[in-house]
């Protein structure tokens, strides 16, 4: 019970004052709270403090609950108020003084009812990132009303946990989860065109967010964005996509040269966090559009000039002359593999070992056609993935060579020499790594101009010249840092980025795309972007107690949590119905304690189910009926 005042004339004084009612909370059979209002108390003469009448309701709620104080009042205010104002409760049957009484709290065990059972685990760890990231203030800023901010926290939130269609994920907040239990929304307004129209309006304010979201994540982690990773991924599109300036053909990730893809271009700091993203048509090439990246870091940065780490389809000559010329540094694996080039004799060779025990040796080189720090790298994990690779081709090489040479012995088979010639040909051109060390010999009939006999071997040479080139790269930097380790360091921090991609493509599920208009499409992979700020800031404070759990991990965990709804009648034949959190397993709390968050959203909201009022149906001839 509480106090509700509204401003009334007193008829007294003839002056504006405050007219007082007791009011109690309960929620309908629809789970809707409503309020009743239970004395009119009017005009109070005494002039009373808001936290005098908060003691005085507390009072009343107590007796009514039938629980007992263990200090006593002091007060006579507040116990002449608390005793009349019961006595008139009393007298006009304004409470059920029958529902907290000890036989009426027992509930007949025969109907107990679990019901509206919900997710509610990672639900709960993403609306309580969503505060920290302070992502409601820049939505009000941009014209988001309280009811737009609840239904992008919503969808957001609701990407990170169940990232899908905006059908599906319809479907998915008003059958499995309890997100709009902590976000406030109404679910009964949840559609897919709502939420479509939703991601639209959000992916308009994309460049605020995200500047917002870089600058907050720095705060809450002391970062300085000394170095800053970049990197471009695509995805496919499912459908033919005729009409799209966007999706275009190109150097699939996936394999998927079959489909159009949209190229995703990110630079992200060495905790995951995005710096930049811009998304380009499907034949956006690896090399293009950095002097727009330089300019985003320019505003994002400010004055401090990081080291941009690049993968090797980014370094060019004219992409590193361009980093410089704008003030940066940069590190990168070069392109091709150094030639005419000789070990400093002033440097010694550092060896190391990998988390996974492998062998790896780091080796400070000078050349004359540049004036870089470059080290070279012999790694034994390298090398046994490109000798794997290597026996593959092969395999596949030799494969298409017994076709051919079958199919000479083969009566109908291929044995004219010029077309014999072409399917070598065709299988060269297919496996171009592994034809240069095969040494192929055809013996000829000069009569008929066919092949008789195809013999073919692997070139010694050729095959030992390779090996000893196996798991040999080269890194490079601007910088003159004059440590191999630290250079290695470094360079491995290009894995951030690789993790960004696997977490956005397979955890957020952003491939494949159905979306028939670009305008969708962008919408999509920026909700995208939008949910993995959550999951990263999530991963990356969990990260700082030692868990390193995948985020599809983490949701698992998470689902654990369930928001339960038991009813049940009691001895007074009155429905009770509870709705509470169960508690968490041992792995989630866990995840709560890192995250330093409570166990439970809520612990209980309780009901007591009225029966209907009466309604008022007009039926046909009948005249005007009142039914309960």
């Amino acid at each position: 019970m509480y106090f509700k005042s509204s401003c009334r004339t007193n008829p007294e004084t003839k002056k504006l004052d405050s007219y007082y009612r007791l009011v109690e909370s309960y929620r309908n059979s629809s789970g809707r709270v409503c309020h009743r209002t239970i004395l009119n108390i009017g005009f109070l003469d005494e002039d009373i403090s808001p936290e005098t009448l908060n003691l005085i309701a507390r009072r009343l709620t107590d007796m009514y609950q039938q629980k007992m104080s263990i200090f006593p009042e002091s007060d006579p205010i507040v116990l002449k108020l608390v005793t009349e104002f019961w006595n008139k409760i009393v007298k006009e049957q304004r409470l059920d003084l029958t529902l907290y009484n000890k036989d009426s709290r027992m509930i007949d065990a025969d109907t107990i009812r679990h019901n509206n059972i919900r997710e509610i685990g990672t639900e709960w760890m993403c609306y309580n990132t969503w505060q920290q990231l302070g992502i409601d203030k820049i939505l009000i800023n941009n014209g988001f009303s309280e009811s737009d901010v609840q239904l992008a926290q919503t969808q957001i939130i609701s990407r990170a946990v169940y990232p899908g269609s905006e059908l599906a994920t319809s479907k998915w907040i008003k059958e499995n989860s309890a997100v709009t239990e902590l976000t406030g929304y109404d679910i009964g307004k949840i559609n897919k065109d709502r939420l479509y129209k939703n991601a639209l309006k959000l992916n308009k304010i994309q460049k605020e967010l995200e500047e917002h979201l870089s600058n907050r994540t720095n705060e809450l982690f002391d970062i300085q964005d000394k170095i800053v990773l970049y990197d471009l991924t695509n995805t496919y599109w499912e459908g033919e996509k005729r009409n799209s300036t966007l999706a275009k053909f190109g150097r699939s990730k996936e394999k998927r040269s079959d489909c159009r893809l949209v190229v995703l271009a990110l630079v992200v700091n060495i905790y995951g966090f995005i710096k930049h993203s811009s998304i380009h048509e499907g034949s956006f090439s690896d090399s293009q559009g950095l002097d727009r990246v330089i300019q985003s870091l320019d505003k994002t940065t400010g004055s401090l000039r990081p080291l941009i780490v690049l993968d090797a389809g980014i370094a060019t000559k004219e992409n590193l002359a361009l980093i410089r010329s704008k003030g940066y540094h940069y590190l990168c694996v070069s392109r091709t593999k150094l030639k005419n080039y000789k070990f400093d004799p002033d440097s010694l060779v550092t060896h190391l070992e990998t988390k996974s025990k492998k062998k790896v040796i780091l080796k400070k080189i000078l050349t004359n056609d540049n004036t870089d720090y470059c080290i070279e790298i012999n790694s034994e994990m390298k090398a046994l993935k490109e000798r794997g690779m290597q026996r593959q081709f092969e395999e596949r090489f030799e494969g298409e060579l017994e076709k051919i040479k079958t199919s000479i012995h083969k009566k109908g088979g291929v044995k004219l020499s010029d077309k014999v010639n072409q399917r070598i040909g065709r299988a060269k051109q297919k496996y171009p790594s592994a034809q240069g060390r095969y040494d192929i010999n055809l013996t000829y009939d000069p009569t008929n101009k066919t092949v008789v006999q195809m013999r073919w071997s692997l070139n010694e040479q050729k095959e030992r010249q390779l090996n000893d080139n196996l798991g040999t790269y080269f890194i490079r930097t601007s910088m003159n840092m004059n440590d191999e380790v630290m250079v290695w360091n470094v360079y491995n921090t290009i894995r951030e980025i690789e993790s960004t991609f696997r977490t956005l493509k397979t955890d957020l599920d952003l491939r494949p795309i159905y979306h028939k208009k670009d305008e969708s499409t962008i919408a999509h992979l920026n909700l995208g972007l939008l949910a993995y700020w959550l999951v990263n800031t999530i991963r990356c404070q969990l990260k700082g107690h030692g868990i390193n759990n995948c985020w599809t991990e983490i949701v698992r965990i998470g689902n654990t949590q369930k928001v339960i709804t038991t009813s049940g009648y009691n001895k007074a034949e009155k429905e009770i119905k509870v709705r509470k959190c169960s508690e968490p397993e041992l792995k989630l709390k866990t995840l709560y304690h890192a995250l330093d968050i409570k166990n439970r959203p809520f612990t209980k909201i309780k009901s007591v189910v009225h029966k209907p009022k009466s309604k008022n149906l007009q039926l046909p001839n009948k005249g005007l009926l009142s039914t309960a």
